[in-house]
């Protein structure tokens, strides 16, 4: 009964993205112009995907014929690794496909109204959030109907999820590296040197720069939140022995195992019916007022939140579960829902502290970076604190099972979360569309608040996706204890300090990695927009079109090329960790790396957020408006943001997850081969 309830609910999800591709589909494309520059938008991104893909098939083939051949695990394993990479990779390009098609639909659609143009947007955006939820809950169902009975069941799932992960890393650091080379290139050249408005179809990067938000912020996040949504209910399957007889607690949380394994599927399926809810409640007036079009979208989410621990509480009661695993989803989604208003208050231009970095602009990007990157430290402080409350709470109410139900609940309305992250990149590759096709200034009112609005909405549903790998990685390394069978760790082991030591370190070399691969792909980038405005006759009058192509050309072979080391680092490091200085010492390096990787995410995220949205602020006219000081100096800023925001914060979410999950799914390697030292 159970398995039938989350097959609907995923079925539902995807009919439902379904849908909602078809009203997009439906709406007029706009001028001619404005589908030109459109359809170079979409060939640009289809052949990135496609030539990305061709690589992660290569590696997806490799790891599984590995995998197969390793007798503790076994073809079942390698199986679950194969299936769980291509709905990943499914996930991504269709939420992407539609985005890309959904630009110049949203460019028409704000001409008759700005409701009308949010409604295109945010349902193409809940194309990639319905995707996610339907396709992921859809594919853990039929690994359950499959193996459910098989005696190696808690094995063969985490396969699943390392297979979501390996297209993840690869997708977003890809992606990431993309969008903010073409987004950096086309700023420094355009905006700082030429001194030309954002979006201005002189400048031969502005086609990449839109390519890249797709890439990168659509496909590459939806990748990073299927990823996380998998594996939080991964985890909490794989904990569901300790449900059965809680260790800590000495009761029974769950009246038997199959409960504790289904419980995680029947309030993802909730959460599924709770998102579609909220999506469809969402609507605005047509004040061009970003309080009001934050409180849309609150609207959805937070209907949605209090619906899904409604439907939480149903199937706690229907499965016979201990009333405490209740309370401890509800402490998971209440903390999502505080992280994103957390993050709201540090990257909105709303609020004091992105004010207080255009206030500081006024002086020169010097002060400008130093009060981002200050806003960016501080903004950890939140986020870290409500994680810490809910894994305590959320442990003394139902042992480690409710850490990882925690993280299930925090995840389950995802369609909705996704969907306002999604939305984002539509808006602001509409609002560039209307640039570049020289429609009416009010028309460019319209998107530029609907392209504000997704930069927070982006910024929240970036603090959401860390605050949920910070869930889900915890629950994972809970799983991975168990597995091993660690019970008690001695901080005073030399090994297990040096796990520690060596796992704070892997998210600083990765954050290195990632901003460098964007600055080798940006000096490219920048150096062939000069090379265009200096050799191409007429260009910087409008006589002359630039080479788009060039450009796009350009970020899809170097991003590829420097996604693969601080792919493969993540991979290789927790193997050899384990390995060498054996499963103990992995647990510390499990614990060290989480710790680091969620604090530089967060500051990562919100500095590059807040530095953008000062920037905006400015823009509106602020401190002298466009052309000013200091809004010289906020591009710099956010500038030197993009690549940390887009790029490296987002993929430490990622990172953190996939070193858990591969743990997790070598951990009978592990036991059984107790290090070399």
């Amino acid at each position: 009964m159970e398995l039938v309830v989350s097959l609907l609910a995923g079925l539902l999800g995807v009919a439902v993205a379904g849908f909602m591709a078809r009203f997009v589909m439906k709406q007029p494309q706009g001028t001619q112009k404005v589908r030109e520059i459109s359809n170079a938008i979409k060939e640009g991104a289809i052949a990135f995907l496609g030539r990305e893909y061709r690589i992660l098939a290569i590696f997806v083939v490799a790891v599984t014929l590995i995998l197969g051949f390793i007798p503790l695990l076994g073809w079942f394993v390698a199986l679950s690794f194969i299936f769980g990479a291509i709905c990943s990779g499914l996930a991504g390009y269709i939420g992407m496909s539609v985005a890309i098609r959904a630009n110049s639909r949203t460019a028409a659609a704000v001409q008759h109204g700005l409701n009308h143009g949010l409604k295109v947007s945010f349902r193409a955006g809940a194309v990639m959030g319905m995707s996610v939820v339907g396709i992921g809950i859809l594919g853990l169902t039929l690994l359950f109907f499959i193996f459910n009975t098989h005696a190696d069941f808690v094995q063969i799932i985490p396969g699943f999820g390392f297979g979501a992960s390996s297209v993840a890393i690869f997708a977003r650091i890809g992606g990431g590296i993309y969008t903010k080379a073409a987004d950096t290139g086309a700023d420094i050249v355009g905006k700082v040197e030429e001194n030309i408005p954002e979006d201005d179809p002189r400048n031969a990067a502005v086609i990449a720069d839109f390519v890249g938000d797709n890439v990168g912020d659509v496909a590459g996040m939806g990748a990073d939140l299927f990823e996380s949504y998998v594996s939080s209910i991964i985890a909490t399957t794989a904990l569901a022995t300790i449900a059965v007889m809680s260790p800590a607690l000495g009761l029974s949380l769950v009246p038997s195992e199959a409960a504790g394994w289904f419980l995680p599927l029947m309030v993802a399926a909730g959460g599924i019916l709770a998102s579609i809810i909220g999506i469809l409640l969402i609507r605005v007036g047509e004040k061009l007022e970003m309080t009001a079009l934050l409180n849309a979208l609150r609207r959805g989410t937070f209907a949605a939140g209090i619906l899904a621990a409604l439907f939480a509480y149903l199937a706690v009661t229907l499965l016979g579960i201990d009333i405490r695993v209740f309370w401890a989803i509800l402490v998971g989604l209440v903390t999502g829902i505080l992280i994103g208003e957390s993050t709201n208050y540090f990257t909105s231009y709303v609020y004091k502290p992105t004010l207080k970095i255009a206030e500081a602009s006024q002086t020169g990007a010097g002060t400008n970076i130093i009060a981002g990157f200050g806003n960016g430290l501080l903004s950890t402080l939140p986020p870290i604190v409500f994680i810490t409350i809910a894994v305590v709470l959320a442990y003394q109410l139902a042992d480690v099972y409710g850490v990882a139900i925690a993280g299930v609940g925090m995840l389950s309305t995802l369609g909705i979360q996704d969907a306002t992250d999604a939305y984002g990149p539509v808006a602001d590759n509409a609002g560039g569309i209307v640039e570049m096709s020289g429609l009416p200034k009010e028309i460019r009112e319209r998107t530029d608040a609907l392209d504000s609005l997704g930069n927070t909405t982006a910024a929240t549903g970036k603090g959401f996706a860390i605050g949920a790998a910070g869930l889900t990685s915890l629950a994972l390394l809970f799983a991975y204890s168990q597995a091993v069978g660690i019970t008690v760790v001695s901080l005073l082991d030399p090994t297990v300090l040096a796990g520690l030591f060596l796992g704070a370190l892997l998210p600083a070399v990765f954050c290195a990695l990632t901003m460098e691969a964007v600055g080798k792909t940006s000096f490219s980038i920048v150096n062939e927009v000069r090379r265009q405005f200096k050799e191409i006759p007429g260009l910087m009058e409008g006589t002359a079109k630039p080479e788009y192509a060039r450009c796009v050309d350009i970020c899809t072979k170097d991003s590829l090329k420097q996604m693969v080391l601080p792919g493969l680092i993540t991979i290789l490091s927790p193997i050899l960790v384990g390995l060498i200085l054996g499963p103990i010492a992995l647990g510390g390096f499990l614990g060290g790396a989480i710790a680091t990787g969620l604090v530089l995410a967060i500051t990562f995220a919100n500095a590059g957020g807040s530095w953008d949205n000062a920037k905006k602020w400015i823009e509106t006219g602020a401190y002298g408006g466009k052309g000013s000081v200091a809004h010289k100096a906020s591009v710099v800023g956010d500038t030197v943001g993009d690549p940390m925001k887009d790029t490296s914060g987002p993929s430490l979410n990622i990172m953190i997850k996939l070193i858990t999950i591969i743990s997790l799914v070598l951990a009978p390697v592990f036991a059984s081969f107790n290090g070399i030292l």
